[in-house]
């Protein structure tokens, strides 16, 4: 069986969709191994790390945290953790979404109240932008 040949950070970055930037921080604080190096000083990559940028990416895709990334990886590695310390993570992520959703929609209608205040009286009479009633919702 061939092994994989090993992938340079550029090559790694497109692969992944990740920046050669963002990959580095990774490494840095700990979310993938530090890369070997090549005899000329470059970083060179596995295909396990560019599997675990994958993982990554997804979680981010998702809004985790940083931080619960880092969690989720470090379960996801630890075949004498249960399951339900992921299904923890994901429930408190999701608690968040669900609260962040609910300040949206509060925000959704005090945007649309603001513009139908500006449709139903400045916008007809033409008024000028400063005397525009969003100022003053947005101010009060």
């Amino acid at each position: 069986m061939k092994t994989a040949e090993p992938l340079r950070i550029g090559t790694l970055a497109r692969q992944t969709g990740c920046s050669v930037p963002t990959i580095r921080y990774y490494e840095e604080i700990g979310l993938i191994p530090p890369a070997r190096r090549s005899p000329s000083g470059q970083r060179v990559y596995d295909a396990a790390a560019a599997g675990a940028l994958g993982f990554i990416r997804r979680c981010r895709d998702f809004g985790f945290t940083l931080e619960q990334v880092g969690e989720l990886a470090a379960l996801r590695r630890s075949p004498d953790r249960e399951c339900s310390e992921v299904r923890d993570i994901a429930r408190q992520h999701l608690a968040g979404v669900r609260a962040r959703m609910v300040e949206l929609m509060a925000l959704e209608r005090m945007l649309g109240r603001f513009i139908g205040s500006c449709d139903a009286t400045c916008a007809p009479a033409h008024a000028c932008a400063p005397d525009c009633t969003l100022f003053n919702d947005l101010a009060s």
